[in-house]
């Protein structure tokens, strides 16, 4: 059984077709890739995975069990995490806490731990104690996606983590990315860094206008004459 079984979903806004039939799996300890040009339904696509939105038809399922509607908080206890490209802390409150508040109603004997361990992986033991406004864009961006390991989830979305940061911390979520596949952990993520795809992504789907126009290897979309069309919006020769 794929860990994340995608089918058919559909989202509408009015006369927009955000997300117009996207079907996928993700198979377990999979990073699996999606690109496409501003406005092809990528957030949207996150979105109806998380529960921020509900799909206008069609199904997800985590694990054999649909998910698709349910509000945030019952996906995420159901195993599926994401980030987001703009962090969303708690900037009054340390590094520490804004750890401990991701599992507020969860596993408290083991939050400690489970922080350190966090920390360790992020690097961010040494600004533990700082208040979260301090850190730099990138250190929030680390934080951001240690808040989502605390919970331990199965399927993490991760929303464009390494735009804009530097490359040691760059290096850093790509570590962790490493380490945590090969504990088991699967991904789905949303980058425009080409480079960054065709390192980590075993799979990669192309979105544009809201549907999956291809699907494959990152070797095999390079190669994709609908793909250059669809970035660059003229027929590739």
């Amino acid at each position: 059984m794929s860990v994340l079984e995608v089918n058919d979903l559909h989202r509408s806004f009015g006369g927009i077709h955000a997300v117009d039939g996207v079907s996928f799996t993700l198979e377990e300890a999979e990073i699996l890739g999606v690109i496409g040009p501003n406005g092809s339904g990528k957030s949207t696509l996150f979105n109806l995975l998380t529960g921020v939105v509900a799909p206008s038809s069609g199904d997800i399922r985590l694990r054999g069990k649909s998910i698709a509607g349910l509000k945030p908080y019952r996906i995420a206890r159901a195993g599926m995490g994401r980030t987001f490209q703009i962090p969303a802390l708690f900037t009054n409150m340390t590094v520490r806490d804004n750890l401990y508040a991701a599992i507020v109603e969860g596993d408290w004997k083991n939050a400690p731990g489970r922080a350190g361990q966090v920390l360790d992986l992020m690097n961010l033991a040494p600004v533990r104690g700082e208040l979260a406004s301090s850190l730099s864009g990138g250190q929030q961006r680390l934080l951001e996606f240690g808040r989502v390991l605390m919970r331990d989830p199965d399927v993490i979305l991760l929303d464009e983590v390494a735009a804009g940061v530097h490359p040691t911390l760059r290096a850093t979520i790509l570590g962790a990315v490493s380490q945590l596949q090969s504990e088991g952990k699967s991904f789905v993520v949303i980058e425009h860094d080409m480079e960054m795809v065709r390192a980590i992504c075993q799979r990669v789907l192309v979105m544009d206008a809201g549907q999956v126009v291809a699907a494959g290897t990152f070797g095999e979309i390079a190669s994709n004459k609908g793909v250059v069309e669809a970035y660059l919006g003229v027929p590739a020769e």
